[in-house]
């Protein structure tokens, strides 16, 4: 699930970029993370690596990743990842100094229960059945001392920026669920882990026995980026803040509250808008091995075309709850809109145009004009609250109307159009 549900994000972004059309003004970023525990506990159990052998596996995968980008027809401006030393670390570190100068990192012991998953403490709360309600696995205990974050103390400031949509959180009621988070405390954060431990990540400046907390890690990659950490500032003081971050429901705490508190305690702007959509189900399910429900998107863009593939993500998906995908679903939305739908369209305009000749000077029906212009307007207007299904529902409603006018008007009957 994790891999198609990144497909969603990545399609997502690509079309923001499109749409936008801000030419280089605008900057898509891919980022891959690499430090997280639970690749460092896969490689542990299943590969036996050391550290050296743990980051050529990293590296693979991150190709695997880039090559999934190319089959998709995936377009960004730049791919970085958090293991990259030269350009993300010293941002880590920038960001790092900023919050211990601001008074805002502080030493102490911690227990508490972690889902390598989320890779994120959680409370009692916060668990079903003694379980992770995303991964539905035992979160482990863990005790240790630690650097902490303190977050607790921008609860107040985020109730507001949050309340008064200084960023925007769409839909609302994943804003609703981020003020909800607040009201019901805030607790300062671990922001480090034991090296011991979780040797896999980037050290904490001036103390080798603790590696930085994979969120205070990753989420810098939105800045390291564009140069913050380094001498050459240009992109930063360009193309931050960013416009909206692309997030799935899962990662909504970590973008919606640990990134802005981090930004307000290093004094740098907030992003402007956070989209969230939901999971990709299949048949209905959670994507599971066990159950033999997981999809391939190599397969299927390889089986079917990177374009089907897109649109059905976007046309069947809805643009902010959890969807479903089988290839099922997938063929009657292929057959019926791509197929029949587009495709028989565009047969009959292209077999029509080779038949007779067409003038530039032919003048189209007001009316024809009045419902491309709507159409126009409404795709603008839903665009701007990224619903891409409603979208494409907006698109396929003007050519169910060119094809049926085609059917009514029969123009290749009418003397006029043969003449021009």
């Amino acid at each position: 699930m994790e891999e198609i549900k990144k497909d969603l994000q990545k399609i997502e972004a690509t079309v923001l970029s499109i749409d936008k059309k801000l030419g280089e003004h605008l900057a898509v970023h891919r980022i891959a993370n690499g430090h997280t525990a639970e690749q460092f506990k896969e490689n542990e159990k299943d590969h036996k690596l050391i550290l050296n052998e743990r980051e050529k596996l990293v590296d693979k995968n991150a190709e695997i990743f880039k090559s999934l980008d190319k089959k998709l027809s995936v377009s960004y401006d730049d791919f970085i990842r958090t293991t990259d030393k030269k350009r993300h670390w010293p941002g880590v570190y920038l960001l790092w100094e900023k919050l211990v100068k601001a008074g805002d990192i502080y030493k102490a012991k911690y227990k508490g229960y972690y889902c390598s998953g989320c890779e994120d403490f959680l409370a009692e709360r916060e668990l079903i059945g003694g379980k992770c309600v995303y991964h539905d696995a035992e979160p482990e205990l863990i005790e240790e001392e630690n650097y902490f974050f303190r977050f607790s103390k921008y609860r107040e400031k985020l109730l507001k920026i949050i309340g008064k949509n200084k960023i925007k959180i769409l839909p609302e009621s994943r804003k609703n669920e981020v003020l909800n988070m607040i009201k019901s405390g805030l607790k300062d954060i671990s922001f480090s882990r034991s090296a011991e431990n979780l040797p896999w990540g980037i050290p904490v400046p001036n103390d080798d026995s603790q590696v930085i907390y994979v969120w205070a890690d990753a989420l810098v990659n939105y800045i390291s980026a564009l140069g913050y950490g380094s001498k050459n500032l240009k992109k930063f003081k360009r193309y931050w803040p960013a416009d909206i971050h692309i997030i799935g429901k899962d990662n909504l705490k970590f973008h919606a509250l640990y990134w802005p508190a981090m930004l307000l305690s290093a004094k740098l702007a907030l992003p402007e808008k956070i989209y969230v959509h939901g999971f990709i189900t299949s048949g209905g399910q959670k994507m599971s091995k066990s159950l033999g429900n997981v999809v391939d998107p190599f397969l299927t863009a390889e089986k079917y075309g990177s374009e089907a593939l897109r649109y059905y993500l976007l046309r069947e998906i809805s643009a902010f709850e959890d969807g479903d995908f089988t290839e099922e679903k997938f063929n009657v939305r292929y057959n019926g809109d791509l197929a029949n739908g587009l495709g028989n369209f565009c047969a009959r305009i292209l077999a029509l145009a080779s038949k007779d000749k067409i003038s530039a000077k032919l003048k189209i029906d007001s009316w024809i004009n009045k419902k491309i212009k709507q159409t126009a307007k409404s795709v603008d207007e839903k665009m701007e609250d990224l619903k891409f299904n409603e979208v494409l529902a907006i698109i396929w409603d003007l050519i169910s109307f060119g094809d049926n006018y085609i059917n009514k008007n029969e123009p290749w009957k009418i003397s006029d159009f043969k003449k021009a």
